[in-house]
């Protein structure tokens, strides 16, 4: 990967809604040289997908916490119980398995505290292996999806 291939990926970033050749004028190529590029980043899978942002306030879904999940055991069986459960419930957004205490961190959205109340007791308390879950809440986004580029 070379400085142009870094900008294709920085141009497509920002806006995945850019054509090829507005990508291939921004970067000093031509188009097919371009579409060669973008189908080599694919191929490699540096490029894995295009999706579309979300707004969560905007979608009733204001309230955002982040989660923190202790498992009572780390065997294979219990993490990937813990992992397909977690998939089952939508208000998780976003998870991540973590090195070291805790185990799991969870970006939660929800359309407020007392809903988010409710899924804390009702459904995220009842996954299975937790030992412990600790929360806090989301302020304000500082740094979203930059790419790491």
């Amino acid at each position: 990967m070379d400085a142009i291939d870094r900008e294709i990926l920085s141009l497509l970033h920002d806006d995945g809604r850019a054509t090829m050749t507005q990508v291939a004028g921004k970067v000093g190529l031509s188009l097919s040289a371009c579409h060669r590029r973008f189908r080599d980043l694919e191929t490699s899978g540096v490029i894995q997908g295009f999706r579309a942002e979300l707004d969560f306030e905007k979608l009733g879904k204001p309230f955002e916490a982040l989660v923190f999940v202790t498992m009572e055991a780390g065997n294979h069986a219990a993490m990937t119980a813990f992992e397909e459960a977690a998939m089952q419930v939508p208000q998780i957004v976003q998870a991540q398995r973590l090195f070291g205490a805790p185990d799991y961190q969870l970006y939660v959205a929800t359309a407020s505290k007392q809903t988010y109340q409710e899924l804390y007791d009702s459904t995220l308390l009842q996954l299975p292996g937790v030992r412990r879950m600790t929360s806090t809440l989301i302020m304000k986004t500082v740094v979203a999806h930059r790419a790491p580029l």
